[in-house]
């Protein structure tokens, strides 16, 4: 949709379908930053701040979008404060997410982050079946990493682990959650 250093003219309004916020290193590591999906605003900080694009929006499906420019968004939002006060909710939460995601990092495994993001993607994008959360999930284990904040050997121990004590089931681009209690307990999550 945009890379890392374009212009940033345009807001992005996901409608349907993900998206994955990547930027480069200056040694040419890719890094997964954010995935985004449904109702989800991208694009609309860099032309806050540096107007350029701070990070790269990489389609992984087929996505439906609406395009504003920045300053018609802008508009919108002087405009109606109702709508101003809820994008602004939103953005503190991606904010607070990510301060959380930070926290997370510096006190947890590499094998705790990874059971709380398989949770938190299958809570906000998979369906409850029975006592499982199913997942279909474009992405590899190398971006389930990098968003996780560990490495796709940690990744591959823990996916082997947990298929061993039937906490996980995985197909190709599907994960199973069954036994998403036992999950969350590997995860740190209290209940």
């Amino acid at each position: 949709m945009c890379l890392e250093g374009d212009l940033a003219t345009h807001v992005f309004i996901l409608l349907s379908g993900w998206v994955k916020i990547l930027s480069t290193t200056k040694d040419g590591h890719e890094i997964l930053l954010a995935l985004r999906g449904d109702g989800d605003v991208v694009g609309d900080i860099a032309g806050e701040t540096t107007g350029r694009r701070n990070a790269t929006i990489q389609t992984i499906e087929t996505v439906k979008a609406l395009i504003a420019r920045h300053d018609s968004f802008n508009s919108f939002l002087d405009s109606h404060p109702r709508a101003a006060r809820v994008y602004r909710r939103v953005v503190t939460q991606k904010w607070n997410d990510t301060d959380a995601t930070l926290r997370r990092r510096a006190g947890t495994s590499g094998t705790q982050r990874v059971a709380d993001l398989l949770l938190d993607l299958a809570e906000r994008y998979g369906r409850a079946v029975g006592g499982s959360l199913d997942l279909v999930t474009p992405l590899s284990q190398e971006e389930l990493a990098s968003l996780a904040g560990t490495s796709r050997a940690t990744v591959t121990r823990a996916f082997s682990n947990w298929r061993m004590r039937g906490l996980i089931r995985t197909a190709q681009h599907r994960i199973t959650i069954t036994d998403p209690n036992a999950l969350r307990r590997v995860a740190g999550r209290p209940g």
